[in-house]
This record gives C-alpha cells, sequence and structure tokens, in this order.
C-alpha cells in the first residue's frame, strides 16, 4: 500500500507538472498571437483599402480584450486621424500601391476637421497618380465630405446620400424634474454657458441659440465651400435647401436622386464595384469571393509603415475627450495622467519643444489645471509649447492650452466656451411627495451639509456660487495673462461663448490657422531647428498590439451594425445618438462625482461620438432600480 500510494502521488505530480507546462504553453501562444505584427510581406500590390467601421478619433481608447470579447454587441473601431492621414501619404509614394479605396458603409463620421486633413491626403494621393475609389450603402455629412476628394464615388442602387447640416435639437429635461420636484441646484457665471440649461430650462435661452447659430453659419459655410471646391458639380443648394422636392423628382428613388445632383458617379453594388476595381489593380490572388480585388488592408499597411526619427524630439502629448480627474484615459483626457506625460517628457534633456494637441469639449476644472500648470513647468525650462486644436478645444480644453507660446487651430475647430459651472440635485422636496422628510439639530449652518436629501442651506448656496465666481476669475485670469489682455477684454470674448476657428483667430482667442503638421514646424523653428534636425515623438499613444486581434474577433465581415443602410436605419441611428447624448448629460447629473467644470454644451456631442455599450449608463441603472 505505501509503495501505491507513493507511485499515485508520483503520477499525480507528473499530471500536474504536464498540466502546468501546457498551460504555460498555451498562454505563450497567446501572448504571441496577440502582439504579433504583420510583416512588410504581407504588404501586396493592389490598392490601399480603408474599410472604416467605425470612428475616426484623435486618441483610440485602449481595448480591454475581456470586455470586449464577453461584452454583449459589437466592439465601435477606432481609427486614429493621423494614421489614416500618414498611410494615405506614404500610399501615394508606394510603388505597389495603385489605388487608394474606401468602404464607407459602415462609416460613423469623425468630425469637420478630422475629414478635412483625411480629405487632403485623398486628394493629394490623387494627384501623386494613385486614384481614389469610394463606395458606400449610405453616405451622410462625414463620409461625403471625405468622398467628395475621390475620383469616383459609388453608390449602392438601394442606397442614399443625404447631408444634413450642422445643428439639430436636444433634449431639455427642465419641465421632468420640475414636474418630479428634483431641485437642480445651478452656480455658473457666463451668459452663454448653457451646459446648465438642459437641466434648468424646458427649453433653450435666446443667447444659447444665437451663440450656436453663429457658430453653425460658420462651420456650415466652411462645410459647403470644401465640398463644392473638390466636387464643383455637386448640386449642393438643390440637396439641402429643398431636400423633399429634390428625392421626390426622382420618384423616391434615394439613389437615383444622388447620381442627378452629382454627389455620387455611379450605382451599383459592392460586388460590381469590385470588379470594376480589380480592373483597375488587379484581382485577388487569395481571395475569390465576389467583389474581391487585389489589396492591403489599412491595419497592415499603417503597421508596416517606417517612421524616420533623425535629429531631437519635440513631443506631442495629446489631450482627447472629456477631461477628468485621475487616470483615465487614453481616450479619455485623465488629468493626472497627462501632467504625468508632460512631466516625462521634461526629463529629457535633448527635448527640443512641446506640442500639445487638443480635442477636448473640456470638463473638470481641477483636472484642466493639472495639465496646466505640467506645462508651466515645462515652460519654465525655455522649452517652447505650442498648441494645436482640432475639432474641439473648448472650456477646459481652452484652458489647458492657455500656457502656450502659439495657438494653433483649424478653421472649424470649436473653441473658447470660457465660463464656468457647477449642478447638483437635491431632491428634499421629491421625497416630501412621498411622506418622507428630514429633521435634526446643527451647530453651523454648514452642520451636515451639502445634504443631497435634506437640501443645501442658503449659506452652501453663496459658498458654491462664489466658488464658481472665484473659478471663472481665475479662468479669466490666467487667459488674460497668456494673450497679455485687459481682463476686461478676455469678459467680452468670455461668458462662456464658444466660436469657430476663423472667429477665434478673428477675435484674438488663437494665433494663427494649421493642423498639427503647422504646429510642429513652428515649434521647431522656435526651437531654432531645420528641416532633418528633429522628429515627432507621440507620448502616451502607442497603438496596442492586440487591438486590431481583437476588433477583428468582435466584429462581422463588413464591420459595426451601428451605420446608416438607408434613410430608415439613418433615422434609428440618429435617435439612438441621441439618447446616448441624453444618457452621458444624466449621467454627470445624476452621478454628481464631476465637480466644477469648464464643458462646452455646443461640444458635447463629441462625448457621444464614441458609440456607448447597450448595457449600463444611467438608463440602464434608473430600469434596474424599477424592477
Amino acid at each position: 500500500m505505501v509503495f501505491a500510494r507513493k507511485v499515485w502521488k508520483l503520477l499525480v505530480g507528473i499530471k500536474d507538472g504536464l498540466v502546468l507546462i501546457f498551460m504555460l504553453l498555451f498562454f505563450a501562444l497567446l501572448y504571441a498571437v496577440l502582439t504579433m505584427r504583420p510583416s512588410a510581406e504581407a504588404v501586396r500590390d493592389g490598392a490601399l483599402f480603408l474599410q472604416l467601421d467605425g470612428v475616426v478619433v484623435e486618441e483610440p481608447s485602449p481595448i480591454d480584450p475581456f470586455e470586449a470579447i464577453f461584452a454583449p454587441g459589437e466592439l465601435v473601431t477606432e481609427y486614429r486621424a493621423r494614421d489614416l492621414v500618414a498611410s494615405i501619404e506614404d500610399a501615394a509614394e508606394d510603388d505597389r500601391i495603385k489605388a487608394v479605396v474606401l468602404d464607407l458603409s459602415r462609416f460613423l463620421g469623425g468630425g469637420f476637421v478630422h475629414m478635412q486633413e483625411i480629405g487632403a491626403a485623398l486628394e493629394a494621393a490623387s494627384e501623386a497618380g494613385k486614384p481614389v475609389y469610394v463606395h458606400s450603402l449610405f453616405y451622410t455629412d462625414d463620409s461625403m465630405l471625405l468622398a467628395a476628394h475621390a475620383d469616383e464615388v459609388w453608390l449602392d442602387p438601394l442606397g442614399a446620400a443625404l447631408i444634413a447640416g450642422p445643428g439639430g435639437e436636444g433634449l431639455y429635461f427642465g419641465g421632468l424634474l420640475d414636474r418630479l420636484n428634483i431641485n437642480v441646484r445651478v452656480y455658473k457665471v457666463g451668459t452663454f454657458k448653457d451646459a446648465v440649461e438642459p437641466f434648468s430650462q424646458q427649453r433653450a435661452s435666446p443667447e444659447s441659440l444665437a451663440a450656436r447659430q453663429a457658430l453653425y453659419d460658420d462651420i456650415w459655410e466652411l462645410y459647403r465651400q470644401e465640398v463644392v471646391r473638390a466636387r464643383p458639380d455637386m448640386q449642393i443648394e438643390r440637396i439641402t435647401s429643398a431636400p423633399a422636392e429634390w428625392i421626390e423628382g426622382a420618384n423616391g428613388d434615394t439613389a437615383q436622386a444622388a447620381l442627378d445632383a452629382g454627389l455620387v458617379d455611379k450605382l451599383g453594388s459592392w460586388e460590381e464595384f469590385g470588379e470594376y476595381i480589380a480592373d483597375k489593380v488587379g484581382e485577388s490572388r487569395w481571395d475569390e469571393s465576389a467583389g474581391a480585388f487585389a489589396h492591403t488592408d489599412f491595419d497592415t499597411y499603417d503597421a508596416n509603415r517606417s517612421v524616420d526619427e533623425p535629429g531631437r524630439p519635440i513631443a506631442v502629448v495629446t489631450v482627447a475627450g472629456e477631461i477628468v480627474d485621475g487616470d483615465a484615459g487614453p481616450g479619455t483626457a485623465g488629468g493626472d495622467r497627462i501632467a504625468d506625460l508632460i512631466d516625462e517628457a521634461a526629463t529629457d534633456d535633448d527635448l527640443a519643444a512641446l506640442v500639445l494637441r487638443v480635442d477636448s469639449p473640456g470638463g473638470s476644472v481641477t483636472a484642466s489645471d493639472a495639465i496646466r500648470r505640467a506645462l508651466l513647468r515645462v515652460k519654465a525650462k525655455d522649452i517652447p509649447i505650442v498648441v494645436s486644436m482640432a475639432n474641439v478645444a473648448a472650456s477646459g480644453g481652452y484652458w489647458v492650452s492657455t500656457p502656450a507660446d502659439r495657438i494653433f487651430a483649424e478653421p472649424g475647430t470649436i473653441t473658447g466656451s470660457i465660463g464656468i459651472f457647477g449642478i447638483i440635485p437635491t431632491f428634499e422636496d421629491f421625497l416630501a411627495d412621498y411622506d418622507v422628510y428630514t429633521d435634526g439639530v446643527r451647530t453651523t449652518p454648514l452642520s451636515g451639509q451639502p445634504d443631497p436629501i435634506a437640501g443645501f442651506t442658503p449659506e452652501v448656496d453663496r459658498i458654491i456660487q462664489a466658488n464658481i465666481e472665484a473659478g471663472y476669475a481665475r479662468f479669466v485670469g490666467i487667459v488674460a495673462e497668456n494673450r497679455g489682455w485687459d481682463p476686461a477684454r478676455v469678459d467680452t470674448v468670455g461668458q462662456g461663448r464658444v466660436w469657430s476657428g476663423v472667429a477665434a483667430r478673428q477675435n484674438g482667442l488663437v494665433d494663427a490657422m494649421g493642423g498639427l503638421n503647422t504646429a510642429l514646424a513652428y515649434a521647431a523653428e522656435a526651437a531654432e531647428l531645420g528641416e532633418g534636425e528633429w522628429h515627432a515623438r507621440y507620448l502616451g499613444t502607442e497603438r496596442q498590439q492586440f487591438g486590431t486581434l481583437i476588433e477583428q474577433l468582435t466584429r462581422d465581415e463588413r464591420g459595426t451594425d451601428a451605420a446608416a443602410r438607408d434613410v430608415i436605419s439613418y433615422a434609428a441611428q440618429r435617435r439612438k445618438l441621441a439618447l446616448q447624448l441624453a444618457s452621458v448629460r444624466m449621467e454627470r447629473l445624476v452621478g454628481g462625482a464631476a465637480g466644477m467644470q469648464a464643458l462646452c454644451l455646443e461640444c458635447e456631442a463629441g462625448v457621444a461620438a464614441r458609440p456607448i455599450a447597450e448595457e449600463g449608463g444611467f438608463w440602464t441603472r434608473l430600469a434596474s432600480y424599477l424592477r
């Protein structure tokens, strides 16, 4: 028996050892698969194929592999704008690439500035002898802006192309909150600081409407100029001034209407389009499906791009998404994380300059100031600081821009919104409707305060409002110091009002028009560096090696189901985005953890540009409470 037990223990030990070895081998293989990089040999002769199944962003959010695989629904792909631009620019000089082909059937957009940047790269590729071809089931404003720069634009015969223009209506919850007897306590400074209005009013204020109308008029004019310049035959007046008559004139055939009005060049299915492209660039030798053509996809091409890094580094730190306290991001601008990146850059003795790339509607005042103070520490070392504004750099996005030696914006950038607010709901009247009351004793007016259940004392209201006013004075003061203005002048262009980039240049909030490359060139000049003596070093935005694989595992062959396929699905998509934005706003109200905010209402649509998960959020939690 003793011998048998020893043999049994030996066999168990061998079994456990083999299991351990196999587990180690499995995880080593898994790691190798997740971190593998496409080889240069994977870049094939043919087209550069950009199948944009998602959104274009300044900075993609990190992918949690477990959440991505096990969460319901598809993962929405996020494409970094500068990666797309760089790949298209490289393809223009690559002898292996015969054309650039875009599939925009499931494209969800990405902002006017990013579309201009990608459109300019497509136009340059076409001029370099690499024709650009686009196909889609449905074109909307952003996808039409890209397609306008193509040599040929195709539309599915069952598809449509519509240009809506900026603007629209949002939800205002003031009446509902009044009916529920929820006291929304608003503390703000700025006549135009309308981010509080959805919670305090039933409709937008005249000041809010006037500011938004001026902003959208500027951006709409820029959009019209861009598409008409790129596509002169487009009948944009006809399709935007009388869209119903335009569609009815084609007997309701939206595809034929788009062809008649010059939005597209040809009607054809994906398979017909693919056969046409195959005649131009060659047939695929590895894919026998209908519509296949020789190509290299974006992920493979981008992963194989060579990056030249001569000379001294110019650090590029990105502030993308809502600015929040802590280490959040990338994709969300965690103040501590970004401040650490800036401090890390400053430790490099060879650092020539720093460019802050801002694409943010603002957010937490304390997080914004943490980023600003980090920039001042760099500035104290006599290192040039330049700001490059993308789609949005407003409120907190402008706050973090104030230390710059020079601020660059694009004409279509949304910026300004110099104002402060705080918003806190209290529930004393709501509970009283159900005969729930509070009672107690105080030793001072602040005992037990602030109390969202029993309500705030007048002293608390006064203290919070005074703190908001001090925050606004601080905001005005740092802008005045940076611009060399009197505070009264800042207050004139402040008061929470938003401006387009071109208007901000006129009123002095930004110094010059230009994109990231212009800002980098200026930073190099400020550092007294010539061509070939510097390179851009992007901090905190490393590409996730396993991201592409996870995206491929969690989406179907042709991409996300969130994109519009016809007019009906487009309406459904608009409804979904409106509810997502309402969810973001209600989450901010109910969450109550945001603190003092420098946030822009007109820019907040950018928060919902990244589609929100079907699970979680305010509406789901509310439903769970009612079960």
